[in-house]
């Protein structure tokens, strides 16, 4: 069945995941409690987003340092909960407004996304950041991807290892799981998206094999099941 729509990560297929590990992340510590106490009573979206992370926790109302405790706890262990993501955008957005970093993408992105499109191939993303933090990533290496891409997903689908994320994406665009290729540099995701009947590719920038994908060293290598 041939492929009409690439549903591809940010973090290692569009941009290199260092990126987020030592520049973002590390930002978000830095400013995530004076951002609570600014933003966190006068701002609907973080109100709603901190209500959320209590109600997570069994219903709790947070305070400013106890919502900062929770957030880091769940950076420190790797949890991807929708209200950090939310927030984690909010904050990197205020510090690409400041000039504080500028993001990355990879030098075949711009030209392999330009190539599917013109193929005929719709094209999105599907990443554990916020729709907002993926149009900054993008938008601040100042390349054409943003506009390339035809919509945003983020955890609002669920989690990028949950098979049922993937059959809620392929619901939603209205393409039959078959007739997606999913792009990861993670193997988890890319076995919950195959058990969700989606085709798959590995990106595997650093080598290493795809298990039980198929495995491309970058986008310009990639070839259309």
């Amino acid at each position: 069945m041939a492929i009409k729509a690439v549903l591809m990560d940010i973090e290692g297929v569009l941009g290199p995941l260092s990126f987020l590990e030592e520049t973002l992340v590390p930002h978000t510590r830095e400013r995530l409690g004076a951002f609570i106490a600014a933003h966190g009573e006068e701002d609907e979206e973080i109100e709603a987003a901190l209500d959320e992370a209590g109600r997570l926790m069994g219903g709790f109302s947070l305070k400013s340092h106890e919502a900062e405790a929770l957030l880091l706890r769940w950076m420190k262990q790797g949890r991807k909960p929708t209200p950090l993501k939310i927030i984690q955008g909010r904050i990197w957005q205020e510090g690409y407004a400041a000039g504080a970093f500028k993001a990355e993408i990879y030098d075949d992105a711009g030209p392999s996304l330009a190539a599917w499109k013109t193929q005929g191939l719709r094209l999105f993303s599907f990443s554990s950041s916020s729709e907002l933090a993926q149009k900054l990533w993008l938008s601040s290496a100042g390349s054409d991807a943003e506009s390339l891409l035809d919509g945003f997903f983020d955890t609002r689908m669920g989690q990028k290892v949950e098979e049922e994320a993937y059959k809620a994406i392929a619901q939603e665009i209205g393409i039959a799981p078959a007739q997606i290729l999913v792009l990861s540099e993670n193997v988890d995701e890319l076995d919950a998206a195959a058990s969700a009947g989606l085709a798959t590719v590995r990106i595997a920038r650093a080598g290493g094999e795809g298990g039980r994908h198929p495995a491309a060293a970058d986008l310009a290598s990639v070839i259309l099941p």
